[in-house]
């Protein structure tokens, strides 16, 4: 979830980071809306594509068309939250009557990142992708992007030209606010602060409600789907009551990253006990002293620090704790209780959800140790005794004997293997028998160990966030053998997103999951996937033990 920067993609999964360590960028905190005739950088705006204007709620905009595919990007979806809208719910933004013309991206929402990351306070667009030749009223199924980085930084995975010529859909990404910006909890800000990061997305969700009809989309027919992040980002929203009939249908990919110990990311994935209101308010609280808002008005103080100060303070990437909470918490109106609470006691939108890890699973994609900051692989087998009694303490030796260094090439594996095994892979398989006692559920497990997506040189298996990155990669750009699986996810996924039922032509079975049918979909290259009895991976991946000893 932490990757370098490169054109489109500011983090990029697979990809380790910079041995410079992380950077604070200053952002600009803009109060006023960028002037339509301007790109979000300053240049001109690239001109529109004859016959694109498309009306909104709030005035007209024009995008581009290529390969069949137009795209408007930087439409947005809420007041920039800026100046007195910094930590408030989203707000309406202001109606326009010139058109405005979404050619070029949004800039990113603050976070803490590599040097050169160009990024920005009023950062609530969206990016819509749809078929040329998408009429109004024609009802097209919608589906609707969280990107990934931990809750932390953006993966941004915008691409939706396959999945919108594969299965003709509508695809639209949303930006959110991240890190302290988006999740800082204090009694100054009000009751049930926080969780602004999922307002935004729930903000964005009511801006397809009002308008994707004009694009060619149903606003009844709308997948959430994302990665990482991303992914708990649907489980979140499975379990929002303030999400209720926002959309139908969910694709929960590699939702489940967090480990027991909580070393790296907040404590905001899938399966994770997340904070309540009131210990989010006492960090808050610490935070807001650290920045010398702890007595006056509060509220009016913190809103008037810039923003690279906040980020610069708040919680990091490997210090999830240096200030303020940076991920969901249960602030008892967006979230009322954790994902998986609500999954086990069927406190959930009545959805059809997907959901997927890979097989390898780990560290929310980090996979290299960095000067001065805390280890989180192991390259050596004192590194493997330090990692398993540092996450397992007095149940390390057991670990290690369950998983013993004779039996795998590297340390790195081996330590790699019980990492996924206990965060990943055995919560998935509770949270699939929960959920599936509550809503039409679909599981898969991603074996995909060769997809080359994620450019890693380390030997990660089937990678974090796997399936997403195949679904979005240029077909161009692969082997036969993952050609036939991007074909595969992106029939199964369309599928899934006009019907319910992610079965489609020339693609495996897959059955709902449930009391007669406990499979799992092993996805697979070259048309190998097939399904295998959720007994059989519970052995394979020592689920008996994760399971009673393991408690997030």
């Amino acid at each position: 979830m932490a990757h370098l920067p490169d054109d489109k993609r500011r983090w990029r999964p697979g990809t380790t980071i910079a041995a410079a360590g992380i950077a604070v960028i200053t952002a600009l905190a803009l109060a006023v809306p960028a002037l339509w005739t301007r790109s979000q950088h300053g240049a001109a705006a690239p001109s529109c594509t004859s016959g694109t204007t498309v009306a909104t709620a709030d005035g007209p905009v024009c995008g581009t068309s290529a390969d069949g595919v137009t795209s408007y990007q930087g439409v947005p979806y809420a007041a920039p939250p800026v100046g007195a809208l910094r930590w408030r719910p989203p707000q309406p933004h202001q109606p326009w009557s010139t058109t405005l013309p979404a050619t070029q991206p949004a800039k990113s929402c603050p976070e803490p990142s590599v040097a050169g990351a160009d990024t920005s306070e009023d950062c609530l667009y969206l990016k819509i992708e749809k078929p040329a030749d998408a009429k109004l009223g024609e009802h097209l199924p919608v589906m609707y992007e969280f990107h990934g980085g931990g809750f932390l930084g953006e993966n941004r995975t915008d691409q939706g030209e396959n999945l919108v010529r594969t299965g003709r859909v509508v695809y639209v990404y949303v930006g959110y606010r991240l890190g302290v910006l988006g999740f800082l909890a204090h009694a100054a800000l009000g009751e049930h602060s926080g969780d602004y990061g999922l307002q935004d997305q729930q903000a964005g969700l009511r801006w397809v409600q009002r308008n994707i009809t004009h694009f060619g989309g149903d606003p009844h027919n709308v997948t959430v789907f994302g990665e990482s992040a991303g992914g708990a980002s649907v489980c979140d929203q499975v379990a929002s009551p303030t999400a209720k009939r926002l959309f139908q249908k969910g694709i929960s990919v590699s939702g489940f990253y967090n480990y027991e110990n909580n070393t790296i990311w907040s404590k905001a994935d899938c399966k994770s006990t997340y904070y309540t209101e009131s210990q989010a308010q006492r960090t808050g609280a610490q935070f807001a002293a650290k920045l010398g808002c702890d007595h006056g008005d509060v509220a009016v103080c913190l809103r008037k620090v810039p923003v690279a100060t906040l980020v610069d303070k708040g919680g990091q990437f490997v210090d999830p704790t240096a200030g303020g909470t940076i991920g969901p918490i249960v602030n008892g109106t967006t979230l009322t209780m954790s994902p998986a609470k609500a999954f086990a006691t069927g406190h959930v939108n009545h959805v059809s959800l997907i959901t997927d890890v890979g097989r390898d699973e780990f560290n929310g994609g980090i996979y290299a140790n960095q000067p001065g900051l805390h280890t989180v692989v192991a390259d050596t087998p004192a590194q493997y005794r330090q990692l398993t009694t540092e996450q397992f303490g007095r149940l390390a030796p057991t670990v290690r004997r369950l998983y013993p260094l004779s039996r795998y090439s590297s340390p790195f594996i081996a330590y790699r293997t019980i990492m996924a095994d206990s965060a990943s892979v055995c919560p998935l398989l509770t949270a699939n028998d929960n959920l599936a006692r509550h809503i039409p559920l679909y599981a898969d497990l991603d074996e995909d160990a060769d997809n080359p997506a994620h450019e890693i040189t380390a030997p990660v298996g089937a990678v974090h966030s796997g399936t997403n990155l195949l679904v979005h990669y240029p077909s161009g750009k692969l082997d036969p053998n993952q050609a036939a699986l991007q074909d595969q996810l992106l029939a199964e996924w369309t599928s899934f997103a006009r019907t319910g039922n992610p079965a489609a032509a020339h693609s495996p079975t897959w059955p709902r999951y449930d009391r007669q049918h406990q499979q799992v979909l092993s996805i697979r290259p070259a048309g190998a996937s097939l399904l295998i009895p959720t007994q059989q991976l519970r052995d394979q991946h020592h689920c008996t033990f994760w399971t009673h000893t393991t408690h997030y």
